[in-house]
């Protein structure tokens, strides 16, 4: 499901921190203009991913207590990119010690 996919992204990203609320089932529903029942199912995915929690009369937030669960995905996403960096260097004919270079560079510029 894109939805699902999209607010997974947005907080294993960061982009949605521990405590930041959701918008309703049906808001979301109306605002995408998708089912009610597509919704909840994702949020029912979610809160089983323990990425986000949902409080009767309170509504659904990111969840605090999968902290550790997160900076393991976030970092996977990382690495993921580093090594398309590293295959896309080869491609150049970089040697190892041309993309650390390259890469300290960039760090000291950050």
């Amino acid at each position: 499901m894109q939805i699902l996919t999209q607010i997974r992204q947005s907080i294993l990203s960061g982009e949605l921190v521990a405590g930041d609320s959701l918008p309703s089932i049906r808001q979301l529903a109306k605002d995408l203009q998708v089912s009610v029942i597509t919704t909840k199912r994702v949020y029912e995915e979610l809160e089983k991913e323990k990425l986000i929690d949902s409080v009767v009369g309170k509504g659904s937030f990111v969840s605090g207590a999968n902290q550790d669960f997160i900076r393991e995905r976030r970092m996977k996403q990382l690495e993921e990119k580093m090594l398309e960096v590293i295959r896309e260097s080869r491609e150049l004919g970089m040697s190892s010690q041309d993309v650390i270079h390259h890469l300290t560079l960039l760090v000291e510029e950050e």
